[in-house]
């Protein structure tokens, strides 16, 4: 199988590689226990548990995907480069730290954050010219407001566009980079679905904006940095810059949704829902895949898309109960795949929770449509 350009939900700027993810490079080392997947056809009914990683003593973990332990809730996370080391952001704290496997994670900065209502840190992208100035911005929710600011490791964050309505709920956001050197942003409603229809609120909307905060060059409207309106409470942005692929998940009122974004054009009806809710948080796509990371089920969805957003045959569901609750989900230029978990914020924490994993993709597995 043969894949594009891949950027994930906390994605880079444009230095961008290619990977098929039918071939991804094995992790190091390869000893110890590996997580199982279910195979193309429903396995028999057996009374065996799954195979599980091995367990942790204290922050030390042996599970050879996990890269960094006893992090507070994973909010996003954004890969650097070259794929060995990635920017992590506590969803709770505000913390973004430097993670390699290896080496002990580095505090990059520390963002005053309020995490109630779903709020927090919950959206991490590096600047376009990340190797020159290690510069990256994250999607925050302060005592006022949801905003984007930009931070140099060690100094305080710079506000980049501040003013994002924030309410009861719906203050969730998400980064990605469109390829073009533009930064998009989804914000969540505040709680009203009136400020996602409202054209003059930033409440509810994909934004398009430049590395100061202002409408981006290119814009259908150019006075204007809202180019999809009707989000709810989005989890994560991904896609395929290249081709102009976006994704956003998004948890609706009544259901959980997978949603094909096309600039400019009406959100429109979703590709996939999730009737039962199972916490839809951050994504990972290219032109073949779109990968969902659960928060509740516990579990990532893989779903195969269509060229017109719809999705092809039955998605499937793996890793369930494997690491517990995933809070982000990202894609790094060598193939593998970044995971953090949420699991002191409502689940059953072992005791090097909060995680972040780096591993080959998964793949097969069945799941009905709800």
């Amino acid at each position: 199988m043969v894949l594009g350009v891949l950027l994930a939900g906390c994605a880079q700027f444009p230095d961008e590689h290619t990977r098929p993810w039918g071939d991804p490079p094995s992790l190091e080392p390869q000893a110890g226990p590996q997580p199982s997947f279910e195979s193309e056809q429903p396995p028999p009914q057996t009374d065996t548990a799954p195979q599980q990683p091995a367990q942790p003593v204290g922050c030390t973990d042996p599970d050879p995907a996990v890269v960094a332990t006893c992090l507070a809730p994973v909010g996003a996370i954004a890969v650097l480069p070259d794929g060995s080391a990635a920017l992590v952001g506590e969803r709770t704290t505000g913390r973004v730290l430097r993670v390699e496997r290896g080496k002990k994670p580095v505090e990059l900065a520390r963002i005053p954050v309020d995490a109630s209502s779903g709020g927090g840190l919950t959206g991490l992208a590096l600047s376009p010219t990340y190797h020159e100035d290690e510069l990256f911005y994250a999607y925050v929710t302060t005592g006022s407001d949801n905003r984007v600011v930009r931070v140099a490791a060690g100094d305080r964050p710079k506000p980049v566009l501040t003013g994002i309505p924030k309410g009861p709920r719906g203050n969730s956001g998400a980064l990605l980079d469109d390829g073009q050197g533009a930064l998009l942003v989804a914000t969540g409603n505040a709680g009203s679905p009136g400020n996602a229809a409202d054209p003059q609120s930033l409440a509810g909307k994909l934004l398009r904006i430049d590395g100061f905060g202002k409408p981006a060059r290119g814009n259908p409207n150019p006075k204007s940095p809202v180019v999809v309106s009707g989000l709810t409470d989005p989890g994560g942005l991904c896609g395929t810059p290249g081709l102009g692929i976006y994704w956003v998940t998004d948890r609706l009122g009544s259901q959980d949704a997978l949603f094909r974004l096309q600039l400019g054009e009406p959100l429109g009806a979703p590709s996939w829902t999730w009737s039962d809710r199972p916490g839809v948080t951050g994504c990972a796509a290219d032109p073949a895949n779109v990968v969902v990371a659960l928060r509740d089920a516990a579990a990532l969805y893989m779903l195969s898309p269509a060229p017109d957003g719809t999705i092809i045959g039955q998605p499937s569901k793996v890793m369930e109960k494997t690491y517990g609750r995933f809070s982000a989900a990202t894609l790094a230029s060598d193939g593998l795949i970044w995971l953090g978990t949420s699991n002191k914020d409502g689940g059953t924490p072992v005791s090097s929770d909060d995680r972040v994993l780096r591993l080959q993709p998964p793949s097969g597995g069945t799941a009905g449509k709800d």
